[in-house]
C-alpha cells in the first residue's frame, strides 16, 4: 500500500468509500450486501486505514456498518471521516430538520452520528457538500454549524476539520474567504472534491484543486472513475488504453493519474464488490504515475468521449453583456449538460435564479466578436437553455 503524509499521520493513498456497498458493479444507496464486511475487513488487513461515510449512506446504514465492522480492530489504526448533512438540513419554528429527524441543533446531529458510528471522534469530519445550494446553510451564523464544529475540534472530537464540494471553484474560492474573515481558515485543512481526468477539463477540477492547494489545503479526491463511467469507456477508448499497456484495466488509467498529483494524500473510492476492493487494493501498491505520453493519450480520450465548448474562461465576454451572464460559468455548466446532468449538476443549477440561467440571454450578439475561440456564444447558450428546459 502507499502511504502519504498528513499533518502526524501517514494516510493509506486508497481509502475506502462506504457509498456503494451493494454488491452490484455501480450501484449506490441500496440495502449494504452481506459481503461488505468482508470487503472492509479485506481492505484493512492490506493497508487501508482511511474510511469515509456519510449521514445518509445507504439511508443512514452506512455510518453504523462502518462503525461496527471498524470497531474489531484497534481505534488507532483505522482513521474514519464522516459528514455534517447540512445539504440536507431545513429549519424553522426553532427546529431543525434532517431527512424528516428532528434536532435541537447542529451538535444534536454530530452526536447522533458519533452515536451511530460508536465512536469517542471522528478523524476526518466534513461539511457535505459546499456548493451554490448550501453555501447559505454553511455560512448562517445564527444557524451556527462552523461554530459548533470548530467546538468539537476543541474538544478533540473532531482531529481533523474540513468540507466536500461539487461547487464551483469561485464558490470555494468565496467561502475560503469567509472562514479567513472569521480568523477560522487555518481550522480547516482538506477539503474533498470530485477529481479525475475527465472533471479535470470538464467540472474545471483542475482549477478546484489549485484553489486549494493555493490556499493550504490538502485535497481529498473522490469519484476518482466518476461512478464507474471511467471504467466503461467502451470499445474505441479501450482499445487505445490496451495498446499502450495491454495488462492495464481502463480504472487503472485513471487512479495512475491521480498519482501524479502531489496535493492528493487520499483517493476515496466507493467500492462496490470484493472484485473491485481487490483490483484497487493491488493499484495502490505502486507508485506508478502517468508518463507525459500516457497524459496526451487520456487527453484523446476526453476529447473523443465529449464536444466541449473551447472555452478558456477568461471573461472577455462578460463585460459586453448587457444581461450581467456570467458566461464562463454557464459554457462550463453547458459541457457538463451535454455529457452527463448528474444530482450535482441539478443542484448548481436550481442554485441559479432565473436572471443567471442561459435562457436570459437575449442574443444580442454582443459577447461574441470578443472571444478569442471564436465561440457563438448566443447559440451555446440557446442549445444550453433547450438541454435543462
Amino acid at each position: 500500500m502507499i502511504y502519504k503524509e498528513f499533518k502526524n499521520l501517514k494516510l493509506s493513498s486508497l481509502g475506502f468509500g462506504a457509498m456503494r456497498m451493494t454488491g452490484t458493479s455501480h450501484g449506490w444507496g441500496g440495502a449494504i450486501h452481506e459481503s461488505a464486511a468482508e470487503m472492509i475487513e479485506y481492505a484493512y488487513e492490506h493497508g487501508v486505514n482511511y474510511y469515509d461515510t456519510s449521514y445518509f449512506y445507504h439511508g443512514g446504514e452506512s455510518e453504523r456498518f462502518l462503525g461496527k465492522t471498524l470497531a474489531q480492530f484497534p481505534r488507532d489504526t483505522w482513521h474514519l471521516a464522516s459528514k455534517l448533512p447540512g445539504n440536507l438540513m431545513s429549519s424553522g419554528g426553532g427546529k431543525l430538520e434532517v431527512s424528516g429527524k428532528t434536532f435541537s441543533d447542529p451538535a444534536d446531529v454530530f452526536e447522533f452520528q458519533m452515536e451511530r458510528c460508536g465512536v469517542d471522534y471522528f478523524d476526518f469530519f466534513m461539511l457535505h457538500n459546499m456548493a451554490e445550494s448550501t453555501y447559505g446553510v454553511y455560512t448562517d451564523e445564527k444557524l451556527g454549524i462552523i461554530d459548533c464544529l470548530l467546538e468539537q475540534k476543541r474538544k478533540g472530537r473532531i482531529r481533523h476539520l474540513g468540507f466536500s464540494s461539487h461547487g464551483r471553484a469561485d464558490t470555494i474560492a468565496k467561502f475560503l474567504e469567509y472562514l479567513d474573515a472569521r480568523n477560522c481558515k487555518t481550522d480547516f485543512e482538506f477539503a474533498m472534491i470530485q477529481l479525475n481526468y475527465l472533471d479535470w477539463v470538464l467540472q474545471e477540477a483542475g482549477k478546484k484543486y489549485d484553489v486549494l492547494t493555493k490556499h493550504g489545503l490538502a485535497v481529498i479526491a473522490m469519484e476518482p472513475v466518476r461512478g464507474g463511467r471511467l471504467a466503461n469507456l467502451g470499445a474505441k477508448a479501450d482499445a487505445i488504453l490496451k495498446a499502450a499497456r495491454p495488462g492495464d484495466s481502463q480504472a487503472a488509467w485513471a487512479f495512475r493519474y491521480l498519482q501524479s498529483l502531489e496535493n492528493l494524500p487520499v483517493v476515496v473510492s466507493g467500492m462496490s464488490n470484493p472484485e473491485q476492493v481487490k483490483e484497487n487494493v493491488s493499484l495502490f501498491s505502486k507508485h506508478e504515475p502517468l508518463t507525459q505520453s500516457e497524459s496526451a493519450l487520456l487527453r484523446q480520450i476526453v476529447e473523443d468521449i465529449t464536444e466541449l465548448v473551447p472555452c478558456t474562461t477568461c471573461g472577455y465576454c462578460v463585460d459586453a453583456c448587457p444581461q450581467k451572464l456570467n458566461i464562463p460559468m454557464l459554457l462550463t455548466m453547458y459541457n457538463e449538460a451535454g455529457f452527463e446532468m448528474g444530482w450535482y449538476f441539478r443542484a448548481a443549477l436550481g442554485a441559479l435564479k432565473a436572471g443567471e440561467k442561459p435562457g436570459a440571454c437575449t442574443s444580442c450578439g454582443k459577447c461574441s466578436p470578443l472571444c478569442p475561440q471564436g465561440i457563438d456564444i448566443p447559440d451555446a447558450l440557446k442549445k444550453f437553455d433547450a438541454l435543462i428546459i
